[in-house]
């Protein structure tokens, strides 16, 4: 199995972007802004998203996030953002690391490979303790968390705040 965590580019194409409509608006807590969106307004979803990466054009609440695509066999099958740190409210909800799969791809172990690949990236920029939330009844992500060394700090709201402490 050919593994790849790929970072977004504006040379991305139409595999990418039929899979982010297969994942839809987004569920759990995650958000998909590139979902119903026009071939024509993925070029510029692409382009605002290499700019927020960077700190450009973000609105006051948002803070710099990259995406990476998790391709496996040259398909791609995920979507995963790494904010590069927190503000007030990524404290309480959505934490350093989201990621979601196509639907056609679950239950493959795919959410525990993208939150690996996101892991090392997160270390790269010297984020070695990592949030990450997780809705209360979402199982296989709690289950991948765990699985990654997520230790569960506190549930409130129906929502799990798990920490990963990296070496």
């Amino acid at each position: 199995m050919k593994v790849e965590l790929r970072k977004l580019t504006k040379n991305d194409g139409r595999d990418i972007y039929d899979m982010l409509q297969e994942i839809g608006p987004g569920e759990n807590g995650f958000v998909n802004s590139g979902y119903n969106i026009t071939l024509e307004q993925f070029t510029e979803y692409l382009d605002k998203n290499i700019n927020f990466s960077e700190g450009i054009g973000l609105e006051e609440k948002y803070v710099p996030q990259t995406i990476y695509w998790l391709i496996v066999n040259d398909k791609p099958v995920g979507i995963g953002k790494l904010r590069h740190y927190l503000n007030d409210n990524l404290k309480i909800v959505g934490g350093h690391i989201g990621y979601s799969i196509r639907p056609s791809e679950r239950k493959n172990g795919y959410g525990n490979l993208i939150l690996q690949e996101i892991l090392k990236e997160a270390q790269k920029m010297n984020i070695n303790e990592v949030l990450l939330t997780c809705d209360e009844i979402n199982i296989p992500s709690r289950k991948v968390i765990e699985k990654n060394n997520g230790v569960l700090e506190s549930m409130e709201n129906g929502e799990c705040k798990y920490w990963i402490k990296q070496k």
